[in-house]
């Protein structure tokens, strides 16, 4: 991973840490109040927001580190250059899906102007959901950060998943005090 990558991850994970101590934070909150029968009401509204945040920056996130969901068994089985061919047209499908949500995302912006929060008054509905064209962007980052190291993979007949798989093994055994792993 490159230096882009690595601070962009970095950026990413301590943001997605964020999002998630302020979710459990309103999440225990909630739950006192409504124990002493004074239920909060804005917290299924900004909840559910956080939650849509931590779900289009994760995603984010999982792309960059080409932890999505991956078909890589399948695709080595189809011989080169077929089998790159058809990973360059999968990159750019996905990058074309992207651009088009950042576009849609965008106009969904535009198009909210002035709306608010029905709970909260004062928070615009724009800045809720400015996540969908922003989150767009960055899966287009991040894909476009990580796809030279991934076409490399696929070129050379390697998956990113039974890379990972045979890593975890190692570590296991060694843990266990095997010192000659068999790889396969």
């Amino acid at each position: 991973m490159n230096r882009l990558s690595q601070a962009l991850a970095t950026f990413l994970e301590w943001f997605l840490m964020l999002l998630m101590v302020v979710l459990t934070v309103i999440v225990v909150i909630a739950v006192v109040y409504r124990k002493l029968d004074a239920s909060l009401s804005w917290y299924d509204e900004v909840a559910s927001v956080i939650l849509a945040w931590i779900t289009y920056y994760g995603g984010a996130l999982a792309v960059l580190k080409r932890k999505h969901i991956g078909f890589d068994s399948v695709l080595l089985s189809i011989p080169m250059p077929v089998r790159l061919y058809l990973t360059i047209f999968a990159e750019f499908v996905f990058i074309a899906f992207f651009v088009l949500l950042a576009w849609a995302g965008w106009q969904v912006v535009l198009i909210l102007e002035g709306d608010s929060l029905v709970s909260l008054r004062w928070v615009s509905v724009q800045v809720t959901q400015s996540v969908i064209p922003i989150g767009a962007v960055l899966f287009i980052i991040c894909e476009l950060l990580a796809a030279p190291a991934y076409i490399k993979m696929v070129i050379a007949g390697q998956s990113a998943e039974h890379a990972e798989i045979e890593a975890e093994v190692a570590a296991e055994m060694a843990a266990a005090g095997h010192t000659e792993v068999k790889r396969s």
